[in-house]
């Protein structure tokens, strides 16, 4: 009976949702029943939270010296040129790029070529070798700065940036192997055997169909390295002695004195050195997301 009639367009409009139940339904953010301010309010006050500290040192950083105003009005580049001319932080901002670029190439070009003998050769000794990575990530890097000093003063490369190169690679390195060979896993290995069928080496089949399968991949790995050597302090400190040698955290360091501070200058070169990371950041953090995610798919 109700199918004839609607057929005819004579059967009775279905009846609406009450109000009640359309605006529950628009005030849940979730399949499961949760309500978006359970959600958006923690992440408010996170967000709150990790923002705060940054306002504060682009206040000191941009607000005139002396100035009690919670608003950085009127402006001032005065702590910017300040640290930038006469605390040398031109000369320290270069040398932490060379070091960070530096770290990033190797860390990668090196990582990789491990990486994928990790992910398609089976050797004896390869359960132990993933045991002792994972174990290397336990060990502080403090307690191998004096058998490095020993080894960088033998070969004269203290105050060196080749030294501070060399070291953060070294320890940067473990986990880097670690991932890019779940990256590599998840590459299927039929895709290099067809290449070999068409006649092609492994190291062409790897270039032509696994490397750019592993761009997300590379550019987590890279990215890491970069702002790890880039915050890095300790090795910069105890490997640097000179001043046109130092990096950007050895450099901040120096802004500290004894006695006083001068928040304007130390808060304009915290502003320098984290302008590159967030900018580097910004522009991969697509890749950097999945670039993890396929790395933690496969181990």
């Amino acid at each position: 009976m109700t199918t004839a009639l609607a057929e005819k367009g004579l059967a009775p409009a279905p009846a609406a949702a009450p109000a009640a139940d359309r605006r529950g339904k628009r005030g849940r953010g979730l399949d499961d029943g949760v309500p978006r301010r359970q959600i958006y309010l923690p992440l408010a006050l996170y967000l709150l939270f990790t923002l705060i500290p940054f306002y504060w040192m682009l206040l000191f950083a941009l607000r005139p010296a002396g100035s009690t105003s919670l608003v950085p009005w009127p402006m001032t580049g005065e702590h910017f040129a300040k640290v930038w001319n006469e605390r040398s932080f031109g000369t320290f901002f270069q040398n932490s790029m060379i070091v960070g670029v530096s770290s990033l190439v190797m860390t990668t070009v090196v990582a990789l070529a491990g990486g994928y003998a990790l992910a398609r050769f089976d050797f004896r000794i390869k359960k132990g070798f993933m045991l002792a990575l994972l174990a290397s990530q336990f060990i502080p890097g403090a307690l191998m700065l004096v058998p490095l000093f020993e080894i960088f003063k033998n070969l004269q490369m203290i105050n060196s940036l080749g030294s501070v190169v060399i070291a953060e690679t070294v320890f940067q390195l473990p986990l880097s192997m670690i991932l890019i060979s779940g990256f590599i896993r998840n590459v299927p290995v039929s895709l290099e055997e067809q290449a070999w069928v068409d006649g092609c080496g492994r190291f062409r089949a790897f270039r032509a169909v696994v490397l750019p399968l592993l761009r997300p991949g590379l550019i987590a790995v890279g990215s890491f390295a970069f702002v790890h050597s880039w915050n890095h302090f300790l090795f910069a400190l105890m490997f640097l002695s000179s001043q046109d040698k130092q990096t950007i955290p050895v450099g901040l360091n120096t802004l500290i004195g004894a006695d006083s501070v001068d928040l304007g200058a130390l808060a304009a070169g915290g502003v320098i050195a984290a302008v590159p990371v967030v900018i580097v950041f910004a522009f991969i953090q697509k890749w950097l997301i999945t670039g993890f995610s396929a790395g933690a798919v496969k181990g």
